[in-house]
C-alpha cells in the first residue's frame, strides 16, 4: 500500500503539475480557512561559488588590503563626496560606510538600507571549517554542523516550528529546480521552479487523479490526494493574480531577480510563507574578477544583479519588511591576495547581510582581525572571527522566536552579535 500510495501521489503531480512537483511533500495541508496570520519570515540568500568578501565589503581603511590586491583592489571612497556638493563621485570608488568599511559601487541600490539602519554587515564571518571544497563547504553550511557529513536534514528545516495541525505547502519553500540541503529534513518543505509554470497539463486527467483519490479506502490515500490537491489549487490561485511589485520597484532580469520577486508574491499572498530560500551562483573568480576597472567585469556585474534585486525585494515589500528578515551567505571567501591571473583562490571568512525592519542596521558588525601577513588564516586569507551559526542562531531565536536553538545547531552555542 505503501508504494502504490507513493506512484499514484506522484503520478497525480506529473500530470498535474511541471517541473518539481513531486516536491511537494506528503502531508502538506493548506489552512484554507481564511488569511492566515502575519507572522515572522526568514529569507536565506546563498551565494555559491564563494563570493570574494573583502571585494564585496571593501576594507579601504586597511593599507594592507591594496598591497595585497595592487590590480583588482576597489579604490577607496571619494575624499569628502558626502560632505561637498560639488565634490566628484567615482563611479569606480567603495561606497564608504563606516570611515573604515565601504561597499563595492556596484551595490550603491543597498546603501539607502544601511543608511536607514535596515540593513547590518557582518565580517570576517564563515563556517571554521577549514576545507577549501566547494561541495563540502556548502553542505557543512546548509547543514549548520561545520565538519559533519553525516547530518541528514538542513538547518532551516530543523528551524522550522513543529506543526500545529493543518500548516501552508508553502511554509518552506525554495525557488529553484531542486529542494536545498538547509530546507532538507522531516518538516514540509517544498521547491518551485516557478509560480508561474505549476499548472495544468491535462484537466481531465487530473480530474481522474483527483477522484481516484477521493474514492480510495484507505484513509491516507485520501489525505495525500486532497493534500496535494489542495495545494495545487492554491498555486493556481496565486497564478490568477497578476502580480505587479510595489512602489515601482524593479527587479533585475534573471533567474535571482524572478526569485526574489516570486518570494514577495507568495509572502504577499498570505499563504502561510515562513521561510524561503534563493540562491545565486557564478562568484567563483579564479581569473578577471574585475575587468577595466571596479565597475565593469564579473564581480561587477554579479554584484549589481545582486544589489538591485535584494534592493528592489525591500522597496517591494514595503512595511510587509516589518516581518521578514533576509540573510546571505557564501560557502568561504577568497584569498587576501590576488592571484596571477587578476582574480582570487578559494580563501577563508567572508562576510553576511542582514537585512530587514527588525535589524538593528546601519553598522559592520564582527572583529576586524586585519590583513598583515601574521594576521591572515594560513598566512593566507580573512581570518574569522565570527561563526556564521552565531549569526543565523540569532536570527532563529530572536526573529523566529524558538525558545532553544540548541536543536538547530546541534553541539554549538551561538554566541549573538544583536543584530535583531
Amino acid at each position: 500500500m505503501s508504494t502504490r500510495r507513493i506512484f499514484l501521489r506522484n503520478s497525480a503531480l506529473a500530470m498535474v503539475g511541471v517541473g518539481t512537483a513531486p516536491l511537494w511533500l506528503k502531508r502538506a495541508l493548506y489552512a484554507a480557512d481564511g488569511p492566515l496570520q502575519r507572522q515572522k519570515i526568514l529569507v536565506a540568500i546563498f551565494q555559491r561559488g564563494a563570493a570574494d568578501g573583502l571585494n564585496v565589503v571593501v576594507p579601504h581603511g586597511e593599507k594592507a588590503y591594496y598591497n595585497l590586491r595592487p590590480t583588482i583592489a576597489i579604490p577607496r571612497p571619494t575624499v569628502d563626496a558626502d560632505k561637498r556638493q560639488d565634490a566628484a563621485i567615482d563611479p569606480d570608488a567603495a561606497i564608504d560606510l563606516d570611515g573604515f568599511f565601504g561597499l563595492h559601487p556596484s551595490l550603491a541600490p543597498l546603501k539607502p538600507l544601511f543608511d536607514r539602519q535596515q540593513l547590518a554587515i557582518v565580517d570576517a564571518v564563515g563556517s571554521p571549517d577549514p576545507t577549501r571544497s566547494h561541495f563540502d563547504a556548502q553542505d557543512y553550511m546548509e547543514s549548520g554542523t561545520p565538519g559533519l557529513k553525516a547530518t541528514g536534514d538542513g538547518w532551516m528545516n530543523r528551524a522550522l516550528p513543529k506543526a500545529q495541525g493543518k500548516v501552508s505547502p508553502v511554509r518552506a519553500v525554495s525557488l529553484g529546480p531542486v529542494l536545498p540541503r538547509a530546507m532538507r529534513g522531516a518538516q514540509p518543505a517544498i521547491a518551485l521552479q516557478s509560480i508561474d509554470g505549476f499548472q495544468v497539463r491535462n484537466a481531465e486527467a487530473a480530474r481522474q487523479f483527483q477522484q481516484m483519490y477521493t474514492d480510495a479506502r484507505d484513509p491516507v490515500l485520501r489525505a495525500t490526494g486532497r493534500e496535494t490537491f489542495e495545494a495545487v489549487g492554491m498555486l493556481q490561485s496565486i497564478q490568477k493574480q497578476a502580480y505587479k511589485p510595489a512602489a515601482g520597484a524593479e527587479y533585475p532580469r534573471g533567474r535571482f531577480g524572478d526569485s526574489l520577486r516570486q518570494i514577495a508574491q507568495l509572502i504577499k499572498s498570505d499563504v502561510g510563507v515562513e521561510m524561503a530560500f534563493a540562491d545565486i551562483g557564478g562568484w567563483d573568480h579564479h581569473v578577471n574578477e574585475l575587468g577595466a576597472s571596479a565597475s565593469q567585469g564579473p564581480l561587477a556585474n554579479l554584484l549589481r544583479e545582486y544589489g538591485q534585486a535584494l534592493a528592489a525585494f525591500w522597496q517591494d515589500m514595503g512595511d510587509r519588511m516589518q516581518d521578514v528578515v533576509v540573510v546571505t551567505m557564501s560557502e568561504f571567501g577568497r584569498t587576501a591576495q590576488e592571484n596571477g591571473n587578476r582574480g582570487t583562490d578559494h580563501g577563508h571568512a567572508n562576510s553576511m547581510f542582514v537585512m530587514g525592519g527588525g535589524v538593528k542596521g546601519g553598522k559592520v558588525y564582527g572583529q576586524w582581525p586585519g590583513l598583515e601577513k601574521e594576521q591572515l588564516y594560513e598566512g593566507r586569507d580573512l581570518a574569522l572571527t565570527t561563526d556564521f551559526r552565531d549569526v543565523l542562531g540569532e536570527l532563529v531565536a530572536r526573529h523566529i522566536g524558538m525558545p532553544s536553538v540548541k536543536g538547530v545547531f546541534p553541539g554549538y552555542d551561538p554566541k549573538f552579535l544583536g543584530l535583531v
